[in-house]
């Protein structure tokens, strides 16, 4: 799950890391009346999205004047972000972050990111700050710094300091950088979470080392132990759709592709994508409608993959074993008379009741595909959609 800027520095500020004053403001009007309590002369108004790259796209502006504060958030409240990271579509901007725009020196960078690899936290830094990690790694490798914390004793102070003398800095902004590479370490481990941006970390004039910018992702599983976390949540800034599949326990994830898929379990939804793929098809979603499927559930899950107007044809693979075939067989039926499918829908099914499964579907007087394998059933599925059109 992801947090919006001003969240995760409200995070960052409870374990003790310096960041600039800032308020969050959902109108024109919020916003002028936090640059006022802010005070100052200069103050940044960003735009609150989920999704980086913002300063690239026009989502942070620079203001000397309440009256430019003001028609910077009308400017960016209520339209859609695009950046490099959130696609053609874009994000919605509901909300501005108001923040102090103090001048600085320098441009660092501190991450933290679970390197699933090496089982470890991996921390990487860079004197290169303000630009993306990626675009650091591929045109100055050697200007990152990385170290990996082992678990059983947790990042160290002299790990921290070998990080601040690699990025240059003095012997007292050494000791504030400490404090803070060792607070945002805290930060992401005591909330569970799997990644963490500092991008950029600032240097000012006297010495302080402030998080001008901050990202943070954390583990859904650990959610349930950090309501304060869980209620950060902005259900706008996802899709729809997953949200919808959210509400009813489906686990649902939107892809680029044509073939719709409801699979019950996460492997056999993941080896039904890598079928359709060795058949020539792509994949328009991962969809696993769990192993206690209902009728119901599953006519949800039709609704779901349907609303994606890229489909052109569904593949149905069910292998009973908690679940029952005939559970399926009868979501299907149903799904197929409440809900219109203009797409041809490809069905196999096998495992607990298969028989009686085979036997609802073929009496349904559906106009349905069948098919006895998966091999079978992702070969069908990409004829039928290469023939289709919706």
């Amino acid at each position: 799950m992801d947090v919006h800027e001003y969240q995760a520095k409200e995070l960052l500020a409870s374990f003790g890391v310096a960041v600039p004053k800032g308020a969050v403001a959902f109108s024109p009007d919020q916003a002028v009346y936090a640059a006022t309590e802010l005070g100052g002369s200069f103050w940044a108004v960003k735009a609150q999205i989920h999704a980086g790259a913002r300063g690239k796209a026009g989502g942070i502006k620079l203001c000397r004047t309440y009256n430019e504060v003001r028609d910077a958030a009308r400017d960016l409240l209520g339209k859609r972000l695009v950046t490099l990271q959130t696609g053609p579509d874009g994000k919605p901007v509901q909300r501005v972050y108001v923040e102090t725009a103090d001048p600085f020196e320098r441009e660092l960078y501190l991450g933290y990111v679970l390197d699933r690899k090496a089982e470890r936290v991996r921390v990487i830094a860079s004197q290169r700050g303000g630009m993306d990690i990626e675009e650091i790694a591929a045109k100055e490798p050697e200007a990152l710094i990385q170290v990996v914390v082992e678990p059983a004793v947790g990042l160290q102070q002299f790990q921290a300091r070998e990080i601040a003398f690699q990025l240059g800095l003095n012997i007292k902004q050494v000791s504030a950088a400490v404090k803070t590479i060792m607070n945002a370490y805290r930060a992401f481990r005591d909330c569970d979470g799997t990644m963490l941006e500092i991008n950029p970390l600032v240097v000012t004039k006297d010495d302080r080392v402030l998080a001008l910018d901050a990202k943070m992702s954390f583990d859904d599983n650990a959610l349930f132990r950090r309501r304060n976390i869980a209620d950060m949540h902005d259900p706008s800034q996802g899709d729809p759709r997953e949200a919808q599949a959210a509400e009813h326990n489906l686990s649902y994830i939107g892809l680029d592709g044509e073939i719709g898929c409801i699979v019950n379990g996460a492997g056999l939804a993941m080896a039904t994508m890598d079928m359709i793929k060795h058949a020539g098809g792509e994949p328009a979603n991962f969809l696993d409608v769990g192993g206690g499927a209902s009728p119901d559930r599953v006519a949800t899950a039709f609704r779901l993959v349907l609303s994606d107007r890229n489909v052109k044809a569904i593949l149905v693979n069910i292998f009973a074993g908690i679940n029952r075939c005939d559970w399926v067989a009868e979501g299907v039926v149903k799904a197929a008379k409440e809900v219109k499918i203009d797409v041809p829908l490809v069905v196999r099914l096998a495992g607990t009741n298969v028989e009686e499964g085979q036997k609802i579907i073929a009496e349904s007087g559906l106009d349905l595909i069948t098919a006895d394998t998966l091999t079978d059933a992702a070969k069908k599925a990409v004829e039928a959609c290469n023939g289709a059109k919706r």
